[in-house]
């Protein structure tokens, strides 16, 4: 079996960025905008660590690109407050994913977001029953989360990443595409400049 990807996050690239106007009351973003000459009509963005990363075509000029960014941080931010789950939200989730993968033997005291995972995506302690996942998952589709939290789940019941823990993992059925998800991610953000898949 390959590498785990959710021991390989690694660290987030460190390029410089750019910023946008800030409104009155609003908190200042970070943000990036990459050009790609492959790039032609397209425009994509994504949140890498603690800035916003914007996909544009090279050929862009200054004001297309003041108006794209606009745009995307807006279509990102209503992506977000679709897709984001508090911590309560987070500890339902993975109690009903326990029931339904391993028959609710993984019973986690605690599940909660955390910002100081920057190089994995989960971690848990067995013996508290703890489980944090990296708040750089917010806002990824809902199978890749649930994947991140079986994994730490199975942990609640097998140490390691042996056999047994990878035949637990087997019984969601998203496996295999989830850790594809999530090791792009991390070869995205390890190419300098690479665009990057549109996140719809």
């Amino acid at each position: 079996m390959s590498a785990d990807p959710l021991n390989s996050a690694g660290p987030p690239q460190r390029t410089p960025s750019v910023g946008r106007p800030v409104l009155d009351g609003e908190q200042p973003e970070r943000v990036e905008v990459r050009r790609s000459s492959r790039r032609r009509r397209t425009v994509s963005a994504y949140r890498e660590a603690d800035r916003t990363v914007v996909l544009i075509p090279a050929r862009m000029s200054a004001d297309e690109e003041r108006r794209w960014v606009g745009v995307m941080l807006e279509k990102l931010a209503a992506q977000e407050e679709r897709r984001l789950l508090d911590d309560e939200d987070l500890f339902r989730r993975a109690r009903e994913l326990s029931e339904r993968y391993f028959e609710g033997r993984a019973r986690p005291d605690s599940v909660r977001w955390v910002t100081n995972q920057n190089a994995r995506w989960g971690s848990c302690t067995p013996a508290l029953g703890t489980i944090r996942l990296s708040h750089r998952l917010q806002g990824m589709p809902e199978y890749v989360i649930d994947y991140v939290l079986l994994h730490e789940l199975a942990h609640l019941l097998v140490p390691g990443h042996g056999p047994g823990f990878w035949a637990l993992l087997e019984r969601y059925p998203r496996t295999e595409r989830a850790r594809g998800f999530l090791e792009g991610v991390v070869a995205a953000e390890r190419l300098p400049h690479s665009p990057c898949p549109q996140r719809d």
